[in-house]
């Protein structure tokens, strides 16, 4: 039997529903305004929003992860940077990956929606081919899609590094110096371990959120079924933010750069690795700080994705 990587209420709200034109008065409260969208489209909002909520949360914590992936310091030696920094620096960077997180995760949720219907009613009706492989081969797509928008994350990597405070200003100022000095091509520095890390992350997370749910205590309340929400993309998070970490140290490391040379993902993860004297446990520099991290914001985004699903 294929295991479905979607919960019972993620795919109430994905079967075809009746005309909105009934509903037009209800277009100005904000439950009105997501439910104007298609079924699938909802996937969309919800995701944007569960996105929106976790940047504000955590995003004092990915910068203090930032800064050890890039230098290679203890979490507080990277706390220590933030504080000399200042107050007015600590959200310094935060438009970027709240610009491409909203949009991302609701591309990662929303794609992989509408993927999964298009393979599964073109593809996989009649050809034998298990629904695990179609959905997984539409997380992957949905998670080359979200590479398109990796410039937001070429500016905030700039924005973040303090050595480059004095020359990129703000969001539009770094968009406009890249955009006029170096051209597109240098808003994707960094593509590579990008791409590598999206397509299979996207694979597993969609593949084992509804199994481990399934594992989880049978919840009988809204606020149960929230906690294990939280939990299962929590603990995925985690889990594949520690497998991925050295993906995102390579992507730290090349994005830093401005102008100059495009070095291959293995060579600058060699680069790193000799810097830091061949020690596995300096490569992962920042890893513990990662997990916890990623156990908060995918808790939060999956908690929240969900909660918004059932509630419009």
């Amino acid at each position: 039997m294929a295991v479905t990587t979607m919960d019972p209420e993620s795919a109430r709200t994905s079967q075809p529903q009746g005309s909105l034109g009934k509903s037009g008065g209800s277009l100005l409260s904000g439950r009105g305004l997501v439910a104007a969208l298609t079924p699938r489209g909802k996937h969309y909002a919800c995701g944007s929003i569960a996105a929106f909520t976790n940047i504000m949360v955590t995003f004092p914590i990915q910068k203090v992860l930032f800064r050890q992936q890039l230098h290679g310091v203890r979490a507080r030696e990277a706390v220590g940077q933030l504080q000399r920094d200042g107050m007015r620096n600590l959200y310094r960077g935060l438009l970027p990956p709240l610009l491409q997180k909203t949009t991302t995760v609701a591309i990662m949720f929303g794609l992989y929606e509408d993927f999964s219907h298009v393979l599964l009613d073109q593809v996989s009706t009649g050809s034998g081919i298990p629904e695990l492989v179609t959905r997984s081969f539409a997380a992957a797509l949905a998670g080359t899609a979200e590479a398109a928008l990796m410039p937001f994350e070429r500016v905030q990597t700039l924005l973040q590094d303090h050595r480059h405070h004095g020359r990129f200003h703000n969001t539009a100022h770094t968009f406009r110096t890249l955009l006029s000095e170096y051209g597109v091509k240098e808003c994707y520095r960094g593509l590579v371990p990008v791409l590598i890390r999206n397509g299979p992350s996207n694979m597993l997370f969609f593949g084992f959120r509804g199994p481990i749910k399934e594992q989880l205590p049978e919840a009988s309340s809204r606020a149960g079924h929230l906690v294990n929400d939280f939990v299962c993309g929590g603990v995925l998070g985690a889990a594949l933010g520690i497998m991925f970490y050295p993906l995102n140290v390579v992507k730290s490391r090349a994005q830093s750069q401005v102008g100059g040379a495009f070095r291959p993902c293995g060579e600058v993860l060699m680069m790193v690795w000799r810097e830091r004297g061949g020690s596995v446990a300096m490569l992962f520099r920042g890893a513990h700080l990662n997990y916890h991290r990623s156990l908060l914001s995918w808790g939060i985004i999956n908690a929240t994705y969900e909660l918004l699903l059932k509630v419009f």
